[in-house]
């Protein structure tokens, strides 16, 4: 018989007549959600006959207690299932805080000897200084023994202060050293003293059986982050296309040798379809509007960010605080030293920072450099009640002293399967790995794709006088990806970082490579076109400009150059074009566009030029 029972409270009658049994269970499989993650256990016990309280104990903390299911098979009935939150049992401890007392331990001892040099330093110089009068008080010293005198105590007196230096220098460098490591004892300990969550399920049996007992739950405190490395060899060969998942957790319990999913999906995101309500229409007098664009404008001009995240409270960084750019899945995870950068997709407002315990911030992007500092969310998880252990507590503050050593790769892909569900699409990982509860950033290698890709140079020299490469690529949607940041390659050299818009709406994704300095690009005004006359009540301006485009490299380019020209919005302005050299213009916007092909090692010429006549009592502005 195979029962599954959503979460709900027993009654403290059962915890007096049941029987009580603990089942070991392990973490087999995690499917890792962009914004928390869902965790499968089990474990195999014997159930005697009769009514019987299985307890599970040392699960994480932050286990959602509605998201709880139990399922076992065998001949008996699940009862009822509880969750609740054990203070005085604690999960296990870090093997690190074990070594780090030992390494300040021996860094106590060195101190300590180094404070005895320093004491004999002293004596030695104070029995110098007792015995400095030479001969006593009636007997004067020769000046050979005066000289011989002063020479042995200048001598023993320089010794005595270079090694004193030396010592309280190295004494300095070691108290540095154990204030870091007491400081990283305390964030350790201060984390490890999470208490344990704990399951208990009733079940009645009539009589003994074997069982195995599945348990699943969302946990909070984790997730991942789309990332890419684009690679491409040369503009003749497919591009490259790296798909990896950057996984975080800090969960309280590691992660040991499980089978890993990303989802797409995001379980904490509402999915109660929106309702369109009335637009009611008046003066503009009568209208308040909402500033929702607020900061757009500055944002739009900032292509990356930076800063430090601190706490509120005691100053310090805090590691491991999501940072996502809203409305995306960009996103990443503060440093050891609560440092964090992001590259940032177009039209990017908001920074939301978050971290269990805190208080969530939404910051608008207003400068390259945002550092911020977040709060202690004291309510956060102050509505949890350990049943059964006495008073009514608290969790209550966020779970320090995160430790992230860097990031871990993986050397080689490995197999994964793409599962389509209905509403969400999740990679699966053939190959187990361990996530560590720290904060530590994995590197998880998802997906690999050689795409055959169609390759074209873009340039603005108005607006910048380099040329950047942009693959095109056909189909995109077939390879199931998310926006995100990602690491480009051109010729085996690192080139920067861009953002993969994969919400694109279009059939063909582009994607910038970067710059490419092999391609020459100017733009010259041409002084001798460039005149002003008038013509009755009228003024007639003329501008003239010279682009230049040329092709270091030997193989062919295309490359696709925009201008512009002016476009009047009143009727005694007109604008119109004199020379484009068979550039395409659209009317409305008044851009140009050339589509030229280049060889290699050649150079081509455009010229723009055009004509704007208005009324000689007014002025225009033309540069």
């Amino acid at each position: 018989m195979c029962t599954i029972l959503s979460l709900f409270i027993v009654s403290e009658l059962y915890s007096q007549t049941f029987k009580e049994k603990e089942v070991k269970t392990e973490i087999n499989e995690v499917t890792v959600f962009l914004n928390g993650a869902q965790v499968f256990e089990s474990g195999t016990t014997t159930i005697p006959a009769g009514k019987t309280i299985l307890k599970i104990r040392n699960l994480s903390p932050y286990l959602d207690e509605k998201s709880l299911q139990v399922k076992a098979d065998g001949d008996f009935t699940i009862l009822s299932v509880n969750h609740k939150l054990n203070f005085l049992s604690e999960l296990k401890k870090d093997a690190k805080i074990d070594s780090l007392k030992k390494a300040a331990d021996a860094i106590e001892l060195a101190m300590a000897r180094d404070n005895a040099r320093l004491g004999v330093l002293k004596e030695k110089q104070s029995l110098l200084n007792e015995n400095k009068n030479l001969g006593g008080e009636t007997s004067g010293a020769t000046i050979t023994q005066l000289k011989q005198a002063i020479e042995f105590y200048e001598s023993e007196i320089s010794k005595i202060k270079e090694e004193e230096i030396s010592t309280n220098k190295h004494l300095e460098l070691k108290k540095k050293e154990h204030g870091k490591i007491e400081q990283q004892l305390k964030e350790l300990n201060e984390q490890n003293s999470l208490p344990a969550s704990e399951v208990e399920i009733g079940v009645s049996a009539e009589q003994q059986v074997n069982t195995k007992v599945n348990i699943s739950y969302l946990v909070a405190n984790a997730g991942w982050y789309p990332k890419y490395d684009i690679r491409v060899e040369n503009i003749k060969s497919p591009l490259e296309l790296t798909y990896r998942a950057e996984v975080f957790q800090n969960t309280g319990v590691d992660w040991k040798n499980v089978k890993l999913r990303f989802s797409n999906g995001d379980p904490n995101q509402s999915g109660v379809v929106p309702e369109l309500n009335a637009w009611n229409l008046n003066y503009a007098r009568n209208t308040t509007y909402e500033n929702s664009l607020y900061g757009m404008a500055v944002s739009n001009s900032i292509r990356n960010v930076r800063g430090i995240v601190i706490s509120e409270s005691d100053g310090k960084p805090i590691p491991g605080v999501n940072v996502l750019v809203k409305g995306t899945t960009v996103g990443t995870t503060t440093g050891a030293g609560g440092d964090y950068s992001l590259t940032l997709p177009n039209n990017a407002s908001t920074l939301v920072f978050s971290f269990i315990g805190l208080v969530t911030q939404e910051v608008a992007i207003s400068k390259p450099d945002l550092n911020i500092r977040m709060q202690d969310d004291v309510t956060q998880l102050s509505e949890v009640v350990v049943t059964g252990y006495g008073a009514e507590r608290a969790l209550q503050g966020r779970m320090a002293g995160v430790q992230i050593r860097g990031s871990k790769s993986i050397a080689k892909p490995v197999p994964t399967t793409v599962i389509e569900n209905q509403t969400t699409v999740e990679i699966e990982v053939a190959t187990p790995y361990t996530v560590k509860s720290n904060g530590e950033k994995i590197q998880v290698d998802l997906k690999k794709h050689q795409i055959e890709s169609v390759y074209e140079y873009y340039a603005i020299p108005k607006l910048d006088k380099d040329a950047f490469l942009v693959a095109q690529i056909i189909n995109w949607d077939q390879y199931n990806l998310l926006e995100g940041e990602a690491n480009l390659y051109f010729e085996d050299a690192y080139v920067g970082r861009t953002i993969l818009n994969a919400k694109s709406l279009q059939d063909t994704l582009a994607i910038s490579l970067g710059r490419d300095k092999s391609i020459v690009i100017g733009r010259e005004k041409n002084e001798q076109f460039s005149k002003r006359k008038t013509i009755g009540s009228n003024v007639v301006e003329t501008r003239g400009f010279k682009i230049i485009a040329r092709n270091k490299k030997s193989q062919p380019i295309k490359l696709t150059i925009f201008d512009q020209i002016p476009v009047s919005v009143v009727s005694d302005i007109t604008v119109g074009p004199l020379e484009l050299t068979s550039g395409q213009i659209d009317p409305k916007t008044g851009k140009v566009k050339w589509e030229l092909t280049i060889d290699g090692q050649q150079q081509k010429d455009i010229n723009l030029q055009y004509e704007v006549k208005y009324p000689k009592r007014e002025k225009v502005v033309l540069e």
